[in-house]
């Protein structure tokens, strides 16, 4: 009894389900930023390529979503700083510029492939030219970042794509006939790992699995006025449980659509909008509108979240006002939006090479932020007064030593396709 009374948190009731459900909403804005058009490429590969082969990999993403989120959220309550914040308080300044500029970069890839995939959804749907639609929702994106209470409308808008996003992939998968649940449940439980899938599988957990989606968290967690009770009473555990849900959900659908269309004939795809072309022999006209609103929301909301996370983490470690509203976070995902259009209008908008830098980029930057967020979840001094979160280390640990394996192969399989496509 007297260890409860020294121990912060021990007293702290866990909350109705109703309460919890309000409280959540930086974990949504995580899958909005999750789920765009690398994901849904990359998750389609692997039900096109290999069936129902890799579908045990929603495991890992479940337990390393939950254990980023979890870490990075406990550690800026504690600290009472978000994570590069705490970075620059414990390890310097120079650590927290290099976190914040590696994530940043990351960050800008992305942008480039939701223009991409939004713009891709609008011709489906529209018949429009890609690049005039991606510069009309871009428009959009422009207007909410100079709305007022900007975080509120993000939250709002993400939400609904997401709903956008799994009614629409469970459309397609119902309508193609759903999965053989035989088969399903074999490779939840065969953890094999079919020759030559090694790269794609491990770019499919780290884009699902992203620690710089935990980084996030914690500054959308004060834009959200999260309090310290919040980490106790169930709120953090919740969002993050709610978060990698949806991950799930969209992702896995994704996956299964592919095992069950494209596998069986040998067909893979490249870009996404693809398989809007590949269903209409099964769904007919309703597969391009399907396809294409599903498109449109993993490209919008990502494009939404990810232009401001890059510039949230950025000025983070330029120890910059990070608010949603300021000016710098405003003036920037300007610049970073014209910049990624002119990147990405002259490459022709292909979504594989930028797929393909945005994981590279991705790679170097979870490792960097991660050994710091490891580091710090070891502090005794950080943890002080608090119980000592035992198995949250062991998890985060087995979490970064794989995500190091990630980063390896990552590297030695992307880099000279990088360097060989810009002539290196």
């Amino acid at each position: 009894m007297s260890e409860n009374k020294t121990v912060y948190g021990a007293d702290i009731k866990r909350l109705p389900l109703r309460e919890l459900l309000k409280r959540i909403g930086p974990g949504l804005v995580a899958t909005g930023i999750v789920i765009g058009p690398g994901a849904v490429t990359t998750a389609a590969m692997l039900g096109a390529d290999y069936g129902y082969s890799l579908v045990w990999l929603i495991i890992p993403i479940i337990f390393m979503g939950i254990t980023f989120m979890m870490t990075t959220n406990r550690l800026a309550i504690i600290t009472g700083m978000p994570t590069i914040h705490a970075i620059r308080k414990y390890y310097g300044r120079a650590a927290a510029y290099v976190v914040g500029i590696a994530v940043f970069m990351a960050c800008l890839f992305f942008t480039m492939g939701n223009i991409s995939g939004t713009g891709a959804g609008m011709n489906l749907i529209f018949g429009v030219n890609w690049k005039l639609g991606s510069v009309i929702m871009i428009a959009v994106v422009v207007y909410c970042y100079f709305a007022k209470n900007v975080y509120s409308k993000v939250e709002k808008i993400i939400t609904l794509c997401i709903l956008v996003m799994i009614v629409s992939f469970y459309a397609t998968l119902i309508g193609v006939g759903g999965p053989d649940w035989g088969a399903f449940g074999k490779g939840l439980v065969s953890f094999e790992i079919p020759e030559g899938s090694l790269a794609t599988a491990l770019a499919f957990i780290s884009t699902n699995a992203a620690v710089t989606s935990g980084i996030y968290a914690t500054y959308l967690g004060k834009e959200k006025k999260w309090k310290k009770e919040d980490l106790f009473n169930g709120v953090m555990f919740t969002d993050a449980l709610v978060h990698i849900i949806s991950v799930v959900l969209i992702s896995g659908a994704i996956i299964l659509v592919g095992a069950v269309v494209l596998h069986p004939q040998g067909l893979s795809i490249s870009a996404p909008a693809q398989l809007a072309e590949l269903l209409v022999p099964i769904m007919g006209g309703a597969a391009r509108y399907i396809m294409g609103l599903a498109l449109l929301g993993a490209g919008f909301s990502s494009l939404l979240a990810n232009t401001q996370r890059g510039m949230v983490l950025l000025g983070a470690g330029l120890d910059k006002d990070v608010s949603l509203e300021s000016k710098f976070i405003r003036i920037g995902c300007l610049i970073c939006l014209a910049f990624a259009m002119v990147i990405c209008y002259s490459y022709d908008g292909s979504p594989t090479q930028l797929i393909l830098m945005a994981n590279i980029a991705t790679s170097i930057a979870t490792p960097v932020g991660g050994l710091f967020i490891l580091l710090l979840l070891w502090r005794n001094d950080v943890n002080e007064g608090y119980k000592k979160p035992t198995v949250l280390r062991i998890c985060m640990t087995i979490s970064y030593i794989f995500a190091l394996i990630m980063t390896g192969s990552a590297l030695s399989g992307q880099l000279p396709k990088l360097m060989a496509l810009f002539g290196l």
